[in-house]
């Protein structure tokens, strides 16, 4: 006769690959049932069926306890008897969650799910698994409590999916530990259970997933909004074990993320759903607590997600489809949302924001002796608080209506942001203008980067259309502008150092366009738009590009005339525009023009990547790792292409920039006018015939030489014209590029047009 444990043993190995059971569902059910007492939630009641040598279906009470061995210390003997009854519950409850996810998987054969789903339904009818299962969480035993809540949360889901109402047991229990906050080991396990229902939920392919979520979530709302507001007002400092809060934390904002994933994926019904824009002062000030940093690093980077409408995107990817009932609360809660980090903001966050990086240790962050400490800044926060600082910035100024307002609202909150930068990317500057700042502080992240250069731009945009709606003067304008140049938000320049930094290599911007996994496309057809209207300011910036290389070291924006002019005066500007007299302001000049800094330097920044913009050769480090390699053969690059379209993924905000920038699906009615307009005139003279030349020996500022910021960044916009056009030809381009490549042509039009003689 087969004893228990080896019945359980070919049990699992015949689920493990999904095989169909030939016995009677409730023999199964008899090995499966834990025969844990409520009294104690110990392994020791269950030895009276350690040694049983039955087969499946007979009764219990032919199970009796093993007679002691002879001679054998009694505590030994116990030891042994528990520690194979602790073998037994853990092979039982490991075959109970695999028994579950084989149910919904395709390995499995048809009448092996059926079999499964009758022995998993008659267990939860019978054997009052729930309470069995919570009653472990008191275990000591680790391993065993863990297993036990795992089991617990797929048998939940296993009820919503099959429409069986969830036990009283359960219900009682997280009703019970989420009433107030306290530091026990069920609230823990509580939160992380309902955390993996809601990935099961979110996973599945199931159509039903709005009934599902709202089924789980309907006897908790109110619970849930108790728990948020009870654990939000402890004081870190004054708990006996902080570790226990900290746990308790992170767990909490994992299932705040997946409440805000399942409004915006989904249907908000709850109030548990928005409880984060209700109430977000509550949560920021996380911020403020002695916490550990990853704590914060967790909470700010929920919050950048928040802001950018973008969580849950690593959880559900393209298997989430978004909802169809349009949230009409969604705008106004994140725009409560970004008026509170403001508010945060303006009371000095940013100040009390700790950014040193601690060292990063296998098992803990304790430096072993004879180890080098590394020391620098966290640049993971670094980047999001200015990410979400800007971003609260951009949807504040959004619903302003008055330009004062928003200039003071600009000055205040920049300066904020900058002064808190300073000594963490001042000394990494290579020039002294104030809007180097956002390709230094996210040079290691270009999702980041392009969100933060597109926030930048929506405030320059803002701005400057309300000046034109309300008819400001000419020379307000110009004073606008400069305004946000001060501040670090001048679009011109951004763009300009991102190119730069990037080498001008037009094969990383067409990466970047065939990607789906940075707004880089959305970012680049705004820019280009604002270009055709902003082309004498863009043109201005290229001069004082150059004249800040030609003299390193010295602030040449100091040197110069002003740097804007009005961008509808000079939309067809000549070669060499005039401008008129002016000066940037002294406190922007000493504040990024110091040499001191308080920051050490951070292998992060300082690679040998991030000095392309240093020496004038057009290849860049970053270049050798682009998607597509245009001087190899014509087959390789078909091959690479046709991963790269394998490998895009269209994200929301990536297929609203696509609607921007093609016609209609599967049309492409100008595809034979630009392809004869681009083999007549290329964007770029060739060297043999260029302008150019001829202009440049005279002029002093070498300002159209090849060396120049303006001949280059056009010669990119002509590469990557090329290489969208030869995709598109042959059908490798992932989207419709044609009104994208109208923009370039504009570009080019423009282009010709300034460097024609007069």
């Amino acid at each position: 006769m087969k004893t228990f444990y080896e019945v359980l043993e070919q049990l699992y190995k015949k689920v493990l690959v999904g095989a169909t059971l030939e016995k009677d569902s409730h023999d199964y059910v008899f090995y499966l049932n834990p025969a844990f007492s409520d009294a104690y939630c110990s392994v020791a009641p269950s030895l009276e069926w350690s040694n049983a040598d039955d087969a499946p279906g007979q009764p219990p009470s032919s199970h009796v306890k093993g007679a002691p061995v002879p001679g054998a210390p009694v505590c030994g003997q116990r030891g042994s008897e528990v520690s194979r009854a602790r073998e037994r519950v853990l092979l039982q409850l490991t075959v109970i969650r695999v028994m579950v996810t084989r149910m919904w998987s395709r390995e499995a054969e048809g009448h092996a799910r059926g079999k499964y789903r009758e022995i998993i339904r008659i267990l939860l009818q019978s054997a009052d698994i729930d309470s069995k299962l919570i009653c472990m969480f008191q275990n000591s035993d680790k391993l065993l409590s863990h297993m036990a809540a795992q089991c617990l949360a797929l048998l939940l889901y296993f009820q919503l999916r099959e429409k069986i109402t969830l036990s009283n047991s359960w219900i009682a229990f997280c009703q019970t530990n989420l009433s107030e906050y306290s530091e026990s080991e069920e609230v823990t396990h509580c939160l992380w259970i309902i955390t993996i229902v809601m990935k099961e939920i979110f996973k599945d392919t199931c159509p039903e997933k709005t009934e599902i979520l709202k089924q789980f979530l309907a006897p908790l709302d109110t619970t849930f909004e108790v728990f948020y507001n009870s654990l939000l007002a402890q004081h870190f400092e004054n708990q006996q074990d902080p570790s226990k809060l900290t746990n308790i934390l992170v767990c909490f904002l994992e299932l705040l993320e997946l409440l805000i994933t399942s409004r915006i994926y989904l249907t908000a019904h709850f109030k548990s759903q928005r409880i984060l824009f209700l109430k977000p002062s509550c949560v920021l000030d996380i911020l403020t607590w002695p916490a550990p940093a990853f704590v914060k690093r967790k909470l700010i980077i929920f919050i950048k997600k928040c802001l950018l409408c973008k969580v849950g995107e690593d959880l559900c990817g393209r298997s989430m489809p978004l909802s169809l009932s349009p949230d009409h609360l969604l705008d106004e809660d994140v725009l409560a949302l970004a008026n509170a980090v403001l508010q945060a903001v303006s009371l000095g966050l940013l100040e009390t924001l700790s950014v040193h990086r601690k060292p990063s240790c296998f098992g803990g962050d304790a430096v072993q002796p004879g180890c080098r400490l590394i020391s620098g800044s966290d640049h993971v926060i670094l980047r999001a608080a200015s990410l979400v600082t800007m971003k609260s910035l951009e949807i504040k100024l959004q619903k302003c209506t008055s330009t004062n307002e928003m200039k003071v609202d600009l000055q205040k909150f920049m300066s904020e942001l900058l002064t808190f930068l300073k000594p963490h990317v001042q000394r990494f500057l290579q020039s002294h203008d104030p809007c180097e700042w956002l390709c230094r502080a996210f040079i290691d992240q270009d999702d980041d980067m392009l969100e933060a250069a597109k926030a930048s731009m929506g405030l320059y945009l803002r701005l400057t259309r309300e000046c034109e709606a309300t008819a400001k003067s000419t020379q307000e304008k110009e004073m606008l502008i400069n305004h946000t140049h001060e501040n670090g938000c001048n679009p011109h320049c951004i763009f300009l150092f991102f190119v730069k930094y990037l080498g001008f290599d037009s094969t990383v911007l067409l990466d970047f366009l065939i990607s789906s996994e940075t707004c880089f496309l959305e970012y680049f057809v705004m820019y280009l738009k604002l270009l055709q209207k902003d082309w004498g300011n863009f043109f201005t910036v290229c001069q004082f590009f150059d004249a800040a290389e030609s003299q390193r070291g010295t602030p040449a924006w100091s040197r110069s005339p002003s740097l804007f002019q009005d961008g509808s005066a000079s939309r067809a500007a000549p070669c060499h525009p005039a401008a008129p007299e002016g000066r940037l302001s002294a406190s922007t000049r000493v504040s990024w023009a110091s040499d001191d800094s308080s920051g050490p330097p951070s292998q992060e920044v300082a690679g040998e990547g991030t000095h392309a913009a240093q020496d004038h050769s057009l290849s860049s480090p970053w270049a050798s790792q682009s998607l597509v390699d245009y001087d190899s053969s014509e087959d390789s690059e078909v091959e690479s292409m046709d991963q790269c379209v394998t490998n895009s993924k269209q994200t929301s905000l990536h297929q609203e920039a696509r609607r921007e920038t093609q016609g209609p699906a599967g049309t492409n009615p100008d595809k034979k006018e630009l392809r004869l307009e681009l083999q007549s005139r290329p964007l770029v003279p060739k060297e043999s015939n260029t302008p150019f030349s001829a202009e440049s020996e005279g002029d002093s500022d070498n300002t159209f030489s090849e060396a120049g910021i303006f001949y280059r960044t056009v010669k990119c916009f002509e590469e990557l014209q090329s290489a969208v056009y030869r995709l598109q030809m042959k059908n490798l381009f992932p989207y419709n590029p044609t009104a994208l490549l109208k923009l370039l042509k504009c570009i080019e039009a423009m282009y010709n047009k300034s460097v024609t003689p007069l």
